[in-house]
C-alpha cells in the first residue's frame, strides 16, 4: 500500500477536532494552587515543578500535532485574587494548509483584583494556505494585571516557505472593571504576500509579535518597553502597554519576545529573570 505525505495528509484530511483547556488559580495558605481544570482531547495540561521564585507554571499541550481547518480550539484562563500564575503552550503550534475550512481558536483570560496572569505561548507557524481565526479576550478587574503575547511567523522560511495564502484574523479585546478599554485586529486575506512583502505594511518580514501588559501602573512602564523592544514599538493606551515585533528573521524575534518578557515581570514584578524551562527548549 502507498503510503500518503503528511503533509497531503493535513491538506486534505476531514479530521477536524474540538479541544478546550479551562484552568483556574486560587490562593490557599499564601501559595498559588491550582483550583479548577478541564481538558478535553487533543489538549492537556501540564504543571512542571517550578524553579524558585518562579510563579505556578501550567503548559498546555495540542496531542494532535497541528491544527487543520475546521478544528477549534478554546482556552480559558482564571487567575483569583492575589495568585500569580503562567501559562504557555509545550511547543510552537502548527498551522497546517487548509482545503477551504477556517481553523478556530478562542482564548479567554479573567484576572481578578491583585492577581498576575501570565499568558504566553509559543510561535504560531502558519503554513502557505493555513486560514486562521483567533480571539483573545481578556477581562481584568481592580488591581489585577497580565501579561498577554502571540507570535506568528509567516512560513517555514528554512524550506523556502512563505505565508501567500490563506487567512489570518487576529482579534482582541480586553475590558477593564466590565468596560471595554481596548480592541484591535488583524486581518490578512487575499494577496497575503503583497501585503507582507510591502515595505509600508510589513517589509518582508519572516515574523510578528504582540506583547500586551495591563495593570494600573503601566504608563509607569512605557519607558522601559521603548528601551528594550528593538525590533519594534511599544505605546501606551490607557492601563495597557502595548509591544509590537517584526523582524525579517524569526529566530530573533522569538529571542527579543523571550527578553523583553522576561525583563518586564522582573525589573517591575520581582519575578526572576529567567526564562521558563519549556521557552528554553
Amino acid at each position: 500500500m502507498n503510503s500518503t505525505p503528511q503533509s497531503k495528509i493535513c491538506a486534505s484530511s476531514n479530521r477536524w477536532s474540538d479541544g478546550s483547556a479551562e484552568l483556574s488559580f486560587a490562593l490557599k495558605d499564601g501559595e498559588t494552587r491550582l483550583k479548577h481544570l478541564y481538558q478535553s482531547d487533543p489538549c492537556r495540561v501540564l504543571f512542571p515543578s517550578k524553579r524558585a521564585k518562579a510563579p505556578k507554571e501550567a503548559v498546555i499541550v495540542t496531542t494532535s500535532g497541528g491544527i487543520v481547518g475546521g478544528d477549534r480550539l478554546e482556552f480559558d484562563m482564571k487567575g483569583g485574587k492575589s495568585t500569580t500564575a503562567t501559562v504557555m503552550t509545550q511547543a510552537a503550534e502548527k498551522v497546517y494548509r487548509s482545503a477551504g475550512k477556517d481553523s478556530v481558536i478562542d482564548i479567554s483570560i479573567l484576572v481578578e483584583d491583585g492577581a498576575l496572569l501570565e499568558w504566553m505561548p509559543q510561535e504560531t507557524i502558519m503554513f502557505e494556505g493555513a486560514r486562521l481565526r483567533r480571539a483573545t479576550n481578556v477581562n481584568i478587574f481592580g488591581s489585577g494585571r497580565f501579561i498577554a503575547g502571540e507570535i506568528v511567523i509567516f512560513g517555514r522560511r528554512a524550506r523556502n516557505e512563505k505565508f501567500t495564502t490563506g487567512l489570518l484574523h487576529e482579534t482582541w479585546r480586553v475590558r477593564e472593571d466590565g468596560a471595554l478599554a481596548w480592541v484591535d485586529s488583524l486581518h490578512l486575506d487575499g494577496d497575503i504576500g503583497g501585503v507582507i512583502s510591502d515595505c509600508h505594511a510589513f517589509g518582508n518580514a519572516a515574523a510578528i509579535a504582540t506583547v500586551v501588559y495591563g495593570g494600573l501602573d503601566a504608563r509607569r512602564r512605557l519607558g522601559f518597553a521603548k528601551k528594550v523592544v528593538q525590533s519594534g514599538a511599544a505605546t501606551c493606551i490607557g492601563n495597557f502597554l502595548i509591544a509590537r515585533f517584526v523582524d525579517t528573521d524569526a529566530a530573533r524575534l522569538r529571542v527579543s519576545v523571550a527578553q523583553y518578557w522576561i525583563k518586564l515581570r522582573s525589573e517591575f514584578d520581582g519575578l526572576p529573570e529567567v526564562l521558563p524551562r519549556v521557552w528554553e527548549t
